[in-house]
């Protein structure tokens, strides 16, 4: 419920659909749009809900929230959150698979387009050819390789189910998943990408993970390989994709995301022109993005909002040494 002395704090630009939710989503927190509070207002402030970094989270001040313990962000990565604003005892999540059913479909339909080569198709209807076909490979009865087996890649595995895939998955551990007929850890990366005819890069952006497909995991896929990245870009060493997307034209990519994404101008700016290769089929990190997929993923967030003000223990909070140091 709104309140004048809030629990919880919204840094999200206040709208009428927003508040509707938040209403319904939080019937027993007090919460406010950061905008509209005071300082005198924000003594029993004990958690933020955050969008944008840049926008919402960057022109905030912790020290204004003294009893501020829990950030709960309502996307998903946390790559460029300012960590170093906020004292270790404030815990941090992302929203988690709240995206998952939209971002594994998108997923799917660029694999089946670098497979099916519909670019070049459309070029060729365009131009009133016929033949010869382009070069079309199928998704069925083949192997995919998932890195970061979490809830995107979980909704993966489901729906490459229906194509008769094998499914093999890289998590930290290699703890067994469902969905996956064979999980590695982490340190056996090149390994489980040479299994794959198709590998999907979901895996968040941390000091772990960041680039960590670079020229030799490249050389190790196979020379046929389709790699669809929806995860994060940084995970992917950008000159070494493009070049080996240039000298191996058998290899093929389906790109969501980007390695400089402006979202205060709209642009997308690169240092290589990877959509004039025939190979790449992209999209403008738009896997995300589907109809009335706001309230999804705002209730998704506020339940583990409602989790933390029940319990303490929300889920998902990550740890701060992955991502600082």
């Amino acid at each position: 419920m709104e309140s004048d002395h809030p629990q919880l704090l919204v840094t999200l630009r206040a709208r009428p659909e927003l508040r509707d939710g938040l209403n319904r989503g939080l019937p027993d927190v007090g919460w406010a749009f950061l905008e509209e509070t005071p300082l005198e207002r924000r003594d029993d402030v004990r958690a933020l809900l955050v969008g944008s970094f840049a926008r919402d989270v960057a022109p905030f001040d912790p020290a204004t929230t003294p009893r501020l313990e829990f950030v709960q962000r309502l996307y998903t990565g946390l790559d460029g959150f300012p960590f170093s604003k906020f004292p270790d005892r404030i815990r941090v999540a992302g929203n988690v698979g709240a995206m998952a059913p939209y971002v594994s479909e998108h997923a799917v339909a660029l694999a089946l387009a670098a497979a099916h080569d519909l670019y070049a198709a459309r070029e060729m209807v365009r131009t009133g050819q016929l033949r010869p076909a382009p070069v079309q490979r199928l998704l069925y009865r083949t192997t995919a390789v998932i890195l970061g087996y979490g809830g995107i890649g979980r909704e993966i595995a489901r729906r490459l189910a229906g194509f008769e895939v094998r499914v093999v998955g890289v998590n930290r551990t290699g703890a067994p998943a469902e969905g996956a007929e064979e999980m590695f850890p982490a340190d056996r990366l090149r390994e489980a990408l040479s299994l794959g005819d198709f590998v999907f890069e979901v895996r968040p952006l941390t000091r772990r993970t960041a680039r960590t497909i670079g020229r030799a995991e490249l050389e190790a896929m196979r020379p046929a390989a389709i790699f669809v990245n929806v995860g994060r870009a940084g995970t992917v060493d950008e000159e070494a994709l493009f070049h080996h997307l240039q000298s191996h034209p058998d290899f093929r990519a389906g790109l969501d995301v980007w390695w400089n994404e402006d979202y205060t101008g709209g642009t997308l700016l690169g240092k290589f022109p990877f959509m004039s290769l025939p190979n790449v089929v992209g999209s403008p990190h738009s896997a995300g993005v589907a109809p009335g997929e706001e309230p999804r993923i705002l209730e998704h967030a506020l339940e583990n909002v409602r989790r933390y003000f029940r319990t303490g223990q929300p889920q998902f909070v990550v740890d701060r040494a992955e991502y600082t140091g």
